[in-house]
């Protein structure tokens, strides 16, 4: 083989690691750009979202302060991060009883995700109305959730809201219900 050869499958070589590392870094920065401000990928820390989420799972939220009754939230108290059921939105009301059945606007509420009921460690009083842009946030493990019916948490607030989870992603892809 010629030196010239050599030299030109050298230049197309050195052609292709630099286009391959450009595609490289502008993939890595569309995804961290999705990641951040669209799709942010959170993992769930503690047992109260069992037997629908687990600790340590790891899933993929879309970024939005519009939730509807039956999404699973993110959300801010402080510097924690929280991950809850919604029950109710704004002007609803919530009522429940000593057993931990839920009522919503005076309908029970059907939560085929619980595997168990309880009032859990409630601190606020029922019946409660949800104030506008505000949302009323349950664990589905209601026995150990701290949630909006303590007034540690209450009803969350819009601006705390960071998004509904969508997707589990670890350790089996698996739709949020």
């Amino acid at each position: 083989m010629s030196d010239e050869n050599k030299k030109s499958k050298k230049k197309r070589y050195l052609k292709v690691i630099r286009v391959v590392a450009v595609a490289a870094i502008i993939t890595f920065a569309v995804v961290a750009l999705l990641t951040h401000y669209i799709f942010p990928v959170v993992q769930i820390y503690g047992s109260t979202m069992s037997p629908t989420l687990f600790d340590g799972d790891v899933a993929v939220a879309l970024k939005t302060t519009s939730l509807e009754r039956g999404d699973i939230c993110i959300f801010q108290i402080g510097d924690t991060m929280l991950c809850k059921r919604v029950i109710g939105i704004g002007g609803d009301e919530i009522n429940i009883d000593k057993s931990g059945t839920v009522y919503v606007n005076g309908k029970l509420l059907d939560e085929p995700y619980l595997n168990g009921k309880s009032l859990g460690n409630s601190t606020v009083t029922f019946p409660l109305v949800v104030p506008e842009n505000e949302y009323f946030v349950i664990g589905d493990n209601r026995r150990i959730s701290v949630d909006s019916r303590n007034t540690t948490i209450g009803c969350v607030s819009g601006n705390q809201v960071i998004g509904k989870l969508l997707l589990r992603i670890l350790p089996l892809p698996a739709i949020i219900k």
